[in-house]
């Protein structure tokens, strides 16, 4: 299949190179050239713009930061829209808003090509295993051509609705749920840690017994060793996943005490310097420096 693919950080790279590996046609852009080499030496086509990567393709994937990157590569006329031919599809991997999507979608619509919102859970390791869990939604005659492709590029691909939308919320509400596992994994080291118990050690006894789950194993390693470099996923885009998730409860008029008090934790931790070359559970450091608990009181 003719593919474009649009954003190729950390995990767009890793997902691109999958779908040259199996075979695809790709067309590749990024704002920064120099991250589309490999995907180029691998066999993609390297375009100039987003419009170029779309031309002609049947479908295109969009993998980038957050909803101005994702409107700023999909509208103009360098943008997506202006290169897609009218009944192509456009795939959107990117965690954003729910309005973002809802404004996309809409947009897509009246110009006669498919919008699929399809957000991953995973970090770039498990993009390059093609172990992402994906949450897709749109209408049943896009799904039927997204669907397929995307279960080359993940474990499961679960579906959400026919509003887009609903996949990118059903996204912000799981990465609301791993943020809380954070704070909860960064409180019970403090106490471990201050009672004498080495954190380390405290991880792996929980995480061999009630709580042996992906989430607990990878970020409670993290904590307990208060090593947050490389980030697998960074900082400021969980704070930004955190602002989107509290602006869709808002809208939905449903209250989230816990993602009130991480949207505090984000400031604080964000106030001492920590930034995006930390990973996102690097929020935990809030609760260990309260306790007394955090190693160098000057670098995480």
């Amino acid at each position: 299949m003719q593919i474009g693919f649009v954003g190729l950080g950390s995990m767009g790279a890793a997902i691109a190179m999958n779908l040259v590996e199996s075979g695809h046609e790709v067309q590749v852009f990024n704002r920064s050239p120099g991250r589309a080499e490999p995907l180029g030496k691998a066999g993609a086509t390297v375009a100039a713009s987003p419009a170029e990567a779309a031309h002609l393709v049947d479908v295109v994937f969009s993998m980038v930061a957050d909803d101005a990157a994702l409107t700023a590569v999909t509208l103009g006329e360098n943008g997506i829209l202006a290169g897609l031919r009218p009944g192509a599809l456009h795939i959107s991997l990117s965690t954003i808003g729910v309005d973002t999507a809802q404004a996309l979608a809409a947009l897509h619509l009246d110009a006669g090509v498919g919008f699929v919102s399809a957000p991953v859970f995973g970090r770039p390791d498990a993009a390059a295993a093609r172990k992402l869990f994906i949450m897709a939604a749109g209408a049943d005659e896009h799904l039927k051509v997204a669907v397929p492709l995307l279960e080359q590029l993940g474990q499961s691909v679960g579906i959400v609705g026919a509003d887009p939308s609903q996949a990118n919320l059903v996204k912000l509400i799981g990465n609301f749920m791993l943020s809380v596992i954070i704070e909860t994994l960064g409180e019970a080291c403090a106490v471990a840690g201050k009672a004498g118990i080495d954190p380390t050690h405290f991880v792996d006894l929980l995480t061999n017994a009630n709580f042996n789950a992906p989430p607990y194993k990878i970020y409670g390693a993290m904590i307990a060793s208060q090593q947050f470099q490389p980030a697998g996923f960074s900082l400021p885009l969980g704070q930004k996943d955190n602002r989107l998730m509290l602006a869709a409860a808002e809208a939905l008029g449903v209250p989230l005490p816990l993602a009130s008090l991480l949207h505090d934790r984000f400031l604080a931790v964000r106030s001492q310097g920590i930034g995006a070359e930390h990973d996102w559970s690097a929020v935990a450091l809030c609760a260990l420096t309260e306790a007394g608990m955090r190693k160098d009181a000057r670098r995480p």
